[in-house]
């Protein structure tokens, strides 16, 4: 695990490459990234270079909220490549194939994991053939362009967007629900046992704190939820993917009932929520879709978001290939 070791000068040095190749690829990719601990592997190329990844291997037991939407077990790669690219990725996931086929092929509640910038298609190739799948993206929307306009709709009548309230928990989470079960026909969200109790905790803890959480009612019955909330995109952090520096909102869920879809509930919720961070002085902001969920692939470039990083995953993690 010497030369070109992560914590090495010669993975410092990998990384320095990458970083500069990931700015050629995408202005809006942070310049620097955080370190990540975890297992150290190289691997040669076949003209004689080193590559360099970190593996790290996550467990996402009951009552934890990532149960919601990775498997139990996650084995998850950072590859140091450098300028080498797809050479250096494939080969990296060559040696962790190895790796992973010593564990239980029987255990399907296991995932291997590789983020990438959305814009690199040379790399996408090579995780395509080793059995990777691009379950979701993050996508980012700015503030320095104006909000394209999606096709006209006529929002249903009667239909008023406000903030959410504690008395609203119940209603709130009904429609989070709603949306996980959705998600996990088309990504890798996961509808586990304790799915309620951790929704009902997690949006109690942003409606007390007063998180931008809004409902479109009709009539007093609420048809939709947006859950969001504003962060910091601060490259040295410890979010692993990051967003370029500045205050930038957070777009957790956006949930329409389903006999109210495609009237218009959902983009008015958007267009609310977008007025809100653009008045908390947002950079812009930035969400997680399913580019195979046939609502999400559509509404959300509508919305003038378009993918940074690209989450590609297999399930269970063995059939890496």
């Amino acid at each position: 695990m010497s030369g070109a070791g992560a914590g090495s000068a010669a993975g410092r040095a990998l990384r320095d490459r990458q970083h500069a190749r990931f700015a050629a690829l995408d202005p809006l990719l942070p310049a620097t990234a955080p370190t990540i601990d975890g297992e150290t592997l190289t691997a040669k190329l076949p003209g004689g270079g080193r590559v360099a990844g970190v593996l790290t291997k996550t467990t996402n037991g009951p009552g934890t909220l990532p149960s919601l939407w990775s498997a139990r077990q996650v084995w998850e790669l950072y590859p140091l490549v450098g300028q080498e690219g797809a050479a250096g990725v494939d080969a990296l996931l060559g040696l962790l194939r190895e790796l992973l086929g010593r564990l239980d092929p029987e255990d399907p509640d296991t995932a291997c994991v590789v983020t990438w910038p959305s814009r690199d298609v040379l790399v996408s190739r090579v995780l395509l053939d080793h059995g990777l799948v691009p379950l979701s993206v993050l996508a980012v929307r700015t503030d320095t362009e104006p909000e394209p306009e999606p096709e006209p709709v006529t929002p249903m009548p009667g239909v008023v967007v406000r903030r959410a309230r504690p008395a609203d928990l119940n209603s709130a989470v009904q429609l989070a629900l709603a949306e996980l079960s959705y998600s996990a026909k088309v990504g890798g969200t996961v509808e586990r046992p304790d799915a309620a109790a951790l929704k009902r905790q997690s949006l109690g803890y942003r409606i007390a704190h007063e998180d931008p959480i809004f409902l479109a009612e009709r009539d007093g019955v609420v048809l939709g939820l947006a859950e969001c909330w504003l962060t910091e995109g601060d490259p040295t952090a410890v979010r692993r993917f990051p967003v370029p520096p500045g205050r930038w909102g957070y777009v957790n869920t956006v949930s329409v009932l389903p006999g109210a879809r495609g009237s218009g509930v959902g983009r008015t919720l958007v267009s609310v929520v977008h007025q809100h961070m653009r008045q908390a002085g947002t950079a812009g902001s930035y969400l997680y879709y399913n580019p195979p969920n046939p609502l999400a692939s559509v509404f959300w470039p509508r919305h003038g978001y378009r993918p940074l990083w690209t989450v590609w995953e297999v399930r269970p993690a063995t059939a890496l290939r």
